[in-house]
This record gives structure tokens, sequence and C-alpha cells, in this order.
């Protein structure tokens, strides 16, 4: 805007201001009223301040995945270095991170270069890939990771025997290569398979297919990412050992690849190479897929299981091949199951009051109850009594957390 005055013309920005994000961030600028900004405030779009973030990490150590320096099993969580900054983390049998700087960060074990750090050295302690600051997401796989950036380009390495890096070839990388195409809005890696989704809403899979994980309506390998119909509805994708799942826009579930347990969910043992819808329903918001099972979140916070229920992780006995609901309870807001095998996996959940769950084999002290080697729980049981928990991941035997 601009006003007029004696002898010319006076320009003058206005007051803009950035949201936060998640209740943190934001940003204002220019000159504001008092009135302004009370009104900003009641409408939650007022910058607020970064609340820390600590990383917290306890079970198996096996190659240093706990990242706390030592290969130390722990029964309860401990916190993982003093930075107070850490925004994301997935891991398997090894960690990945990024810090709200941007930075990116692996440790634990490195037998394929999984951790991308030029080498085949386990890190029992964080250790930052490169300098760049634009990381924005991870996932991890058995023994490869994925990454995007802030650009929106994706990037991977590891092992790469079933093509999982997507980069046209089976040589292994132990430092990120780029993946073709710079629009990609989220991934996700399974045990030899990748997939992701791309800002058009088309989703890509590419990697081992021998159960038909891929989707790609055959059992062919893939070497880079290969589209899944085409169909631009495509909002989140999420993998695991052979088996993969999808939710639309529309909020409906998709699954496909291996069934041996009914995993797939649709009432039958049907191995399909092809997205299979699970029921009508359009409230579905998050899947993780375990072994041989899957569990879901819906956006009314109920969480639903079906497949093999390993070690009471569905708190519920017998093979389910259509979504059962686990509780009655309707106050969860995340869930992680590990890719263990069955008689190890376990499971962690954030509630919507911020406090943190946990099920399953307990045999590496996974489960942060303070005990380890006393067996399983097929009930949800409390860790801890904070109620600042925000993000979660679950590794082979292992969990870890970031507390805010």
């Amino acid at each position: 805007m601009s006003e007029r005055f004696p002898g010319g013309v006076i320009s003058k920005t206005p007051p803009t201001v950035t949201a936060p994000t998640d209740g943190e961030g934001g940003s204002a600028s220019g000159v504001w009223s008092l009135a302004e900004v009370l009104g900003y405030e009641k409408a939650g779009a007022w910058p607020k301040p970064f609340l820390p973030r600590s990383l917290y990490a306890w079970g198996d150590s096996g190659g240093g995945k706990l990242g706390d320096g030592t290969t130390v099993h722990r029964s309860s969580p401990v916190q993982i270095g003093s930075a107070d900054e850490w925004s994301s983390i997935a891991s398997t049998g090894h960690v990945i991170a990024v810090k709200r700087n941007g930075t990116l960060w692996t440790w634990g074990s490195n037998n394929n270069g999984q951790l991308g750090l030029g080498d085949l050295i386990n890190r029992s302690s964080p250790v930052q890939v490169g300098a760049l600051t634009n990381w924005s997401q991870v996932s991890a796989g058995d023994d490869h990771s994925l990454a995007i950036k802030t650009d929106s380009t994706l990037w991977s390495w590891g092992i790469n025997n079933n093509f999982q890096l997507g980069t046209g070839n089976t040589i292994r990388r132990s430092s990120p290569v780029q993946v073709s195409g710079s629009d990609w809005i989220s991934c996700s890696a399974g045990q030899s398979h990748s997939g992701g989704v791309k800002t058009d809403g088309k989703l890509y899979m590419w990697g081992g297919n021998g159960l038909g994980q891929l989707g790609v309506n055959s059992t062919a390998d893939k070497s880079t990412p290969t589209a899944v119909g085409a169909l631009t509805n495509w909002s989140k994708v999420y993998l695991g050992r052979e088996n993969s799942s999808a939710i639309k826009t529309d909020g409906t579930l998709w699954t496909w690849g291996s069934n041996t347990r009914g995993q797939i969910g649709d009432n039958t043992v049907v191995r399909p190479s092809s997205p299979v819808q699970i029921g009508a329903l359009t409230n579905w918001s998050k899947t993780s897929i375990g072994f041989n099972n899957i569990l879901a979140l819906k956006t009314d916070n109920t969480l639903w299981g079906w497949g093999s229920p390993n070690a009471g992780t569905f708190t519920i006995s017998g093979y389910r091949s259509s979504p059962v609901q686990i509780g009655v309870l309707t106050d969860w807001a995340d869930v992680e199951t590990s890719p263990s095998a069955a008689s190890r996996q376990h499971v962690l959940a954030i509630k919507t009051n911020g406090t943190l769950w946990a099920w399953g084999n307990n045999q590496r002290g996974q489960l942060g109850n303070g005990s380890a080697y006393d067996g399983t729980y097929s009930s949800p049981a409390q860790v801890g009594s904070i109620t600042t928990w925000t993000n979660i991941t679950v590794g082979d035997r292992c969990s870890l957390a970031i507390l805010k």
C-alpha cells in the first residue's frame, strides 16, 4: 500500500505473519497493534517458540542402534546426546533422523552402507551425513535408506540387490544418490522394496517384487520408480517386509503383496499384485506393517489390526483376515509396529494426551518398562508418566521416541 504526501509517495509494507506448524514456529514482520496480535493469538496463528525436542531410545542395542555410544541393551528410555532439536526419526537395524535445522544423522548397523557415511562401519552414536541442511523426511528399510529434501528430491543408499534404491542397477551405495524426479512428497522403505508419492498424486514403487508387493500387477522386480496404475489421488504409502499399503486422499485404504496370514485385510488369503481396497470406509489415517500383520489408525482415533497377532500385538488371538478393533478406546494418535520376526514383534503407540504405550515382545527391554527377557505383553502398558511424547519409531527389538 502507499500514502501520498506533499512532494511524493511513501510506500509501506503491510505486516505479515506465518502461522506456527503443529503449535510451534512461525514468523511475523512489520508493525503490529496489540489488538491485531491478540486476534492472531486467539486464532492460533501468532508465532510460538520452538519447544525442546529430546530423543530417547531403549531395547536392543546391537550394532549400536540405540545411539547412546554403547552396545548395551536398555530396558528403560535413555536420552541420546544432549541436543534438544530432533524433528523426525526412522529405524530398523539402523536409525535415520533429521534435526530441526535440516541436518541428517544416522547410526547403528552399517554392513551395507545404509548409514550413508561412505563406509561400512557401524556407529553407536549419531553421525551427521554430509553438511547439508535441507533434509526433511526419512524412512528406514532393512538395509537401505530413503530421504526427501526440502526441494522435493528423493535420495537413497544402502543395499541394492533387489533394485530397492531405484537407480536402475544393483550397485550398493554407501552415500546418498538421487532417485529420478524432483517432486516427491512422501517415501517409504520396506524390506527389499521402496515406494513414494509425488506432488501429482501418483504412487510409484520399485525394488523386489516376488510376492507382488510393488502393486504393478506383476511379480517382476522394477529397477526404477514405476507408476502404480494411473490414478492421481494417492496420499501416503507404507511398506513392510513383504507387504505394502497406501491411503488415498479420500481416506480409503488399499493393500497388496503377501497374504499368507490374511494381512491384506480383504477377508481372503489370495495374494494380490495390485492394490485392493479394504472395505468401503473413508476414515483411515495411517498404517504400520509388521511381520505378517498390519496395524492402522482411523481419523476417529481408533486402532485396528489384522493378519497374524504375533507376540500379542493385536491383544486378540488367532489370525484375522479383516480389520478388528484393538480395544475400545478412541484416543490413539500414532502407532508403529516392528519388522521383527513373529516371536519378537512389539508395538509403540501415542495417545491424544501425549502418553506413550507399548506392548508385545520384551526380549530386549524394548517395551521400556524397566524389565527385559520377561516374555510378552498382550495389553498396552504405559511407558512412564510423561505426557509430551510426539514422534515414535520401532526397529528390530528397539524403540525410539522424541519428547518435547
